[in-house]
């Protein structure tokens, strides 16, 4: 039960000490995930593609608003509570990676620089020279040469999951580059000898909200799971949950 501390003024511990603030309707406490689109990566033993920007954190929700979410595809930005993560960098073909969420690698020869990422949401690509391409940069670390940047495991919907990992660069071996996995933000790797890149992996943004505050209002069809004391809301394309 809400205790008052003064004129119409209240607060109160919800379930699983979630905090009630104000007086009714009680805004509640979510978490969410942000991931962008992976950018994709070069042709001819190009850089890795960056992974798209990831962001983490939690936010206070009013009762009866609509939260619209937009999901990005690869090479797209996701956005979500005012905040946007930014897509990955594309990797360089004959040229430098590009900036992004995290920066696409440099391709072969140059030497070419890897793309800079975003403070918060990803690291830089990999440079690349005449022994060999840089890797995308990932949301847990910057690329190398020609090996990608870690992603980042997050837990929000239960289990822990890895996203937005970089694109690796290319080698010279043969072969067109690995698109990045749908809905993780990874980047995509590069085409090796006069093969050709891939995309990268569209995003996802999640949410986990208490489940005795939990609507049951969504558009978009998002997968609807269960955590513990927890509902959760995985957006795979653009959609709104109305709080």
């Amino acid at each position: 039960m809400p205790i008052s501390i003064g004129p119409g003024v209240a607060f109160g511990i919800g379930p699983a000490g979630t905090t009630l603030v104000g007086g009714p309707p009680y805004s509640y406490t979510v978490s969410y995930l942000v991931v962008a689109g992976g950018g994709s990566g070069g042709t001819n033993n190009g850089g890795g593609g960056g992974a798209g920007g990831m962001l983490t954190g939690s936010t206070t929700l009013l009762p009866s608003t609509v939260y619209t979410f937009i999901v990005g595809g690869g090479g797209g930005n996701s956005t979500a509570f005012g905040l946007t993560s930014t897509a990955g960098g594309n990797g360089g073909t004959a040229n430098n990676g590009s900036s992004g969420g995290s920066g696409g690698g440099g391709a072969i020869g140059g030497p070419y620089s890897g793309g800079n990422g975003i403070a918060g949401q990803g690291n830089a690509g990999g440079g690349g020279d005449g022994g060999g391409a840089g890797g995308g940069g990932g949301a847990g670390g910057g690329g190398g040469k020609p090996t990608a940047g870690a992603g980042l495991a997050s837990s929000i919907t239960g289990s822990s999951v890895t996203y937005a990992a970089g694109g690796r660069g290319g080698t010279g071996l043969g072969g067109d580059g690995s698109a990045g996995a749908p809905n993780t933000g990874n980047g995509g790797g590069a085409g090796d000898g006069g093969y050709f890149g891939a995309g990268g992996g569209s995003g996802v943004v999640i949410l986990s909200v208490p489940t005795s505050f939990y609507s049951g209002t969504t558009t978009g069809s998002p997968t609807v799971t269960t955590s513990g004391a927890n509902t959760i809301i995985k957006f795979t394309a653009s959609g709104s949950y109305t709080a």
